[in-house]
This record gives structure tokens, sequence and C-alpha cells, in this order.
């Protein structure tokens, strides 16, 4: 069971295969002639009233979100191209597993045992077997805590392993919450939407139990969802659960005990192979107590009858097609709004960048990750690095203290663009080219023990928590790295043929929101090294937080779906990364324009304009009403209109280059503007 709210090789050959690389493709802007897609504006709002809408209008009404998408837009493009190219290596290895050695027939075992819909549905729930007879046998509470540190079974404390916050050159086990099947707030809010999500999911936890064979469906399923819903009484919220300071209790063995003494923890961390750790992080302490009072409160029966509904529903995508439709109708079709399943296909190559992905990346690597574009990102990053540091340097509210420990973990920050180093070496995966549930399963077991070989090792550096093929960028607290797989760094957010105005406010924004999370709420608690300590005065704290105060003020006023806000309290960290790093990435831009020549007017606009309006549409997106609640309770960015509107209007560049007055609706008078880094 891993703690999904924290942070976590033989070479991999590059094979050639007949797919055209991006450096073969024509050297011109995909989009326009300089990088910005004119054609999405709507010239019909002011800029000053709706900076999204005039940026994206068009686009917004012309696009339909896709019958299997949850939204549309940027991410989703770029996702839906990667997908593409992973496809053609994929269907490759699938057919010609041999010719790629080892790694190469893994890979293609595991995509043909999950492409093998007609010997899925033959074999039926057999694979199932196994694991719930596991599940039966278990007479005792001390049998059901083996399996809720056993690998693939649900849990209501998540074990895992992470960098130690005190010493982040070393690994620690950690414990947290978990074990629930919907979101937290899902089980405790009230009104009509919600009382009848909380229907379908109890009739999806019946319908799981009967599609494998379990009796008494319905009664268990009341226990269930009963059970869950007392565990979400004590779980933290979204809110609660970032705030680093209050998940930072590391304690002894006795000292776990004693927080937590309805657990046997000697026997998890065994189970968990982690016994040796001699301090264990105790996230969410409360909520774990909590999770042991649960536990010894509720009969082992209910608690077996929990795993293997658990068990079903979790790997329901790797059954027959009865249980794959079921678990897309609830959490798809009901939470998320959206109609039609993806393509089989496109889901198999989601499962292997999950499941490979860096045996897969080594050959993306290679195919679509031109060279151009590692150049223009090194300078891209020091220019910004650069910007911060005479921000920094210049903040009138920082005290010198303060200011020179920002500066000396600025001068830390180390970039990782495009790839690893090195790849992950999958040689000892077990796949069964015709049992693709224990592939799912033998995947877990292989990720465990290669943490678990990690463990008492000092950090690699080098590992990366997402794959190359990924649309993302990530800052890591624990490290003081920010990460840009090669799967971003393509248009709109970056393109080596683009006007530098362009990728300034594109890729530029996102290298400085994640620099920017390194100088945001929570990873501002974090040093040079990525040691959890306090490099703050109390006076420039007071000045800090008096301003981030203001800031989650301003979102909270946003209500995207009636009834249902913003959270400026959630969405903070972000929202504090995406202020600084439009501000600092416009500072790097006079920077390079200082060293290359001041831009022209392009089209009619200038640098500004375009700076600007390469950021709004790198926000192109658009959500489904069911996924937009969704996020709105548990993911802590913003969403995509407030990402622009709602920090632009505190950009005092923003103002002068599309001519902002009061009374435009996004107007903020200039002492009410929030200035961060």
């Amino acid at each position: 069971m891993r703690l999904s709210f924290l942070l976590r090789t033989s070479a991999v050959a590059a094979l050639v295969l007949a797919i055209p690389t991006l450096a073969q493709v024509a050297k011109a802007p995909r989009y326009g002639t300089f990088g910005i897609d004119l054609a999405s504006e709507d010239k019909t709002v002011k800029p000053g009233d709706d900076f999204w809408t005039y940026a994206n209008g068009a686009w917004n009404k012309r696009t339909a979100i896709a019958a299997d998408r949850g939204s549309a837009g940027v991410g989703v493009i770029l996702s839906d191209e990667a997908e593409v190219n992973v496809r053609r290596i994929l269907d490759d290895m699938a057919a010609n597993p041999g010719a790629y050695g080892q790694t190469g027939r893994q890979v293609g075992d595991f995509y043909a045992s999950w492409m093998d819909t007609a010997g899925i549905e033959a074999r039926g729930t057999a694979p199932l077997k196994p694991y719930l007879t596991r599940i039966a046998a278990v007479k005792d509470k001390a049998g059901l805590q083996v399996l809720f540190a056993s690998v693939g079974y649900a849990s209501p404390v998540g074990i895992d392993i992470i960098p130690n916050l005190a010493d982040p050159s070393r690994y620690t086990a950690a414990v947290g919450q978990g074990g629930l099947g919907m979101p937290r707030d899902y089980y405790l809010l009230p009104g009509d939407k919600y009382d009848a999500i909380r229907k379908a999911y109890r009739a999806y936890v019946q319908q799981m139990q009967e599609l494998a064979g379990i009796p008494d469906a319905s009664a268990k399923a009341d226990a269930i969802v009963a059970l869950e819903t007392a565990m979400a009484r004590d779980q933290w919220s979204p809110e609660q659960s970032r705030d680093i300071a209050k998940l930072n209790d590391p304690q002894t063995l006795a000292g776990l005990t004693a927080k937590a003494p309805d657990f046997d923890w000697p026997l998890l961390l065994k189970t968990a192979q982690l016994d040796s750790s001699p301090m264990v992080l105790m996230t969410q302490n409360t909520a774990v107590t909590a999770m042991g009072r649960i536990f010894a409160a509720t009969p082992v029966q209910t608690w077996k009858d929990y795993l293997a509904y658990h068990f079903v529903s979790d790997h329901a995508t790797f059954l027959p097609k009865a249980f794959d439709d079921a678990r897309f109708a609830f959490y798809s079709t009901t939470l998320a709004g959206v109609q039609v399943q993806r393509d089989r296909w496109k889901r198999g190559v989601q499962l292997m960048n999950g499941s490979m992905g860096e045996a897969v990346g080594a050959i993306y690597v290679a195919k679509y990750y031109p060279p151009e574009s590692e150049k223009q990102m090194g300078e891209l990053i020091e220019n910004l690095r650069e910007a911060y540091h005479d921000r920094i340097t210049a903040s009138t509210w920082m005290d010198e203290p303060t200011r020179k420990a920002a500066l000396a973990k600025l001068a830390a920050f180390e970039p990782r663009i495009g790839h690893p180093v090195k790849y992950i070496d999958y040689s000892s995966l077990k796949v069964d080219r015709t049992n693709l549930l224990a592939n799912a399963m033998a995947v877990g077991e292989f990720q465990q023990q290669l943490e678990l070989s990690r463990f008492p090792k000092p950090v690699d550096r080098t590992l990366w928590n997402m794959t190359p093929q990924t649309v993302n960028a990530y800052y890591n607290p624990l490290s003081n790295q920010i990460t840009f797989p090669a799967a971003i760094l393509q248009p709109p957010f970056f393109d080596p043929y683009a006007d530098p105005a362009v990728n300034y406010g594109a890729i530029g924004a996102v290298i400085g929101h994640e620099m920017g999370h390194g100088f945001d709420d929570q990873g501002s608690q974090f040093g040079p090294t990525g040691k959890f300590e306090n490099w703050w005065t109390d006076t420039a704290k007071a000045a800090f937080k008096l301003r981030t105060a203001a800031l989650s003020a301003q979102y909270d006023a946003y209500e995207p779906i009636p009834g249902t806000k913003v959270k400026g309290g959630l969405t903070l960290g972000e929202n504090i990364g995406d202020l600084g790093g439009i501000e600092a990435s416009y500072a790097a831009y006079q920077k390079y324009q200082q060293k290359h020549g001041k831009s022209k007017v392009i089209g009619g606009l200038t640098g500004d304009q375009r700076f600007f309006l390469a950021y709004a549409q790198a926000w192109q997106s658009k959500l489904r009403e069911g996924l937009q609640r969704q996020l709105l309770l548990t993911d802590p960015h913003s969403p995509a209109m407030f990402r622009v509107n709602g920090v632009v209007r505190n950009v005092d560049a923003w103002y002068k280059a599309f001519d902002v007055k009061p009374g435009d609706a996004l107007y903020l008078p200039p002492e009410k503007r929030v200035h961060i880094w």
C-alpha cells in the first residue's frame, strides 16, 4: 500500500524503428508563423475582463471534449501524440518480441497480454481465485495485517519508503492513512449530488462482488460502505495532507506503538520488509491512530469482505470486460462524466508507461527528443535562475539572513531535462503472455523489491519519478531538483523554432513554476539539500505569510461551478508557483533580450503581448463538470482559467502590455496586487 501524497539498471538499447524523428520535421513553428495560434483568440472579449477567454475563446467554442475523455486541451493533445508514438514501439515489440532482447520481449509480452481480450474473457475469473482464496484463508487480525502490508491489497494504512526529511540522503519507512474507494469528501459532503454518488458507489461495491461470485453481496456492500464512511470521517482533508510540518512526525517503533496501539507494527513492518528502519515517519498521525481504533472495532469478516471487494475493484481493468466496464461506469462516468471507454490500445499504452515506462522511454527519447531542445532549455533555465536571483536580491519584504539562505537554495537547484542518465533494469520482472492479472501483480512486487534494494543505500539522485514520455514536470523538495520530461518539451509549451517570447511565456513559466515550488508555502520549509529545516527569520516568515494569505483569499473567491469554489488553501502552493513562475519568466525574457537584442513587433503584437498570450494558450483546457468537481475537491491545482486570470491580474507588466485600466473586470489596484517572488 503506497503513500500517494508523498514523493517516490541494464541499459535499454536505443532501437531504430521506421518512425520519423522530430529532427526530420520542417524547421518552422507548429503554431502560426511565430508559435501562437491567433485563431484561438476571441477579440470580442477585452483582455482586461477575461484574459483566458481573450486568448482561448474561439478555441473553447469550437472544441468538443472527446467522448472518451474528461477534458480537452493542450495536455490532452500532447498526451495523445505521445500515445501514438509509444504505440508504434509497443506494436512492434508485441509482434516481434524476440527481436528486442530480454527487455523487449518482456514489454512485448506484457502488452500482448493486455491486448488479448479473447484470452482474458476465456479465462474468466480464474486469475482472481488465488488472491481471493488467500483473503478467505485469513482467520484473525494478524492475518489481516499481513495482507494490509502486502503488495496489491487494500489497507486502512499505507506503508512506503521515502527519503528521510531530516536527512534526505537516506531513506526511511513512512506510514499514513489509506483504504478509501472514493475521495474522502465524497463520503462526507451533504446535498443531493453527493447522496447520488454515494448511492451509486454502494451499488458498485455490490456489483463488483457479484461479478466475482462473492455471496451475500448486498449485505456486504452495506458493511463495506459503512466501514469506509467511518474511516473517511477521521481521515485528513486534502488541505491538511499538504501541510509538511504536520505530516512530519518521526517515531521509533515504540513511539509508533504508543500512538497507534491497535496495529501490530512489528508484524506490519516485517511483512513490508521494513523492520530494519530505525525510525518510521508517521504522517497524518491522528488519522493513523483513528484507523487503528476502527480496525480493532470492526469484525474480521467485515475486513475480509473489504479486502476481497477492493482487490476485485482495484484490478478490474485486468479482468473480463464486465469488470472493466463496471469500474469505468462508476469512476469515469459517474464521478467524471466520461461517457465512452478509451480504445484498448490507448489504455494499454498508459499501462505500459506505468509498468515498464523507462524501457519504453529509452526508445521514445531516441526517436522523438531533438538535441535542439536541450540546448535552448539550458539557456532558459539559467536565465530563470538569474531572474529569481535578481528578484530575491531586490525583495523589499525579506530580511538579509533569509535572503542569503534563499539565494543558497536557488544556487543549489538541480535541473534535469529530457530523460534519466540511466534506465531501470527490468530483467528480474516475470511476465506471462497469457496472464494479465499476474503481470500486474508482478509489476507491483518488482517495484517494491526495487525500492527495498535501494533502502539501505544512499538516495540515488539520478532517479526519476516520471518517464520521458510523460507530459508533465515536477519539483522534488527532498532533493531540490526540477525535472522536465521529453514529452512536455513540445509545442505549445516549447518549440525550438518559435519566437523566444513564446517559449518564455509558455515553457519558461512552467520552469519558473517548478522552481517556484522550492519557495512556496510548503517547499520553502526545505533547505538547499532537501532537508526539512527552517531557514527563515520570524520577521521574514510573517511577511511571507501576509502575502500568501492575500493570494489565497483571491482564489477563495473564484467559483467555477455554482456552489463549488476554488479552495485557496488547497491550491496555494500551485498558485504561488504560477505567480512566481510567470514573473520570473518575464524577467528572464528581459534578460534574453539584453543578450540577443530587443524583440520586434510581429503580427501586430509586441514581445510582451506574445509572452502573455503564449502563457494563456499553454493553459487551453476545458473539463466535464464531474471531473471539474472532483478536482476542485481534491486537486492542489486551480482550474486552467484561473491559472491565467488569477495570475496575470497580479503582474504589473501584463497591465501595460494590454492597456488594462480601472473598470476592467480583472483590474486590481497596485496596492492589492500580490507579489511574492
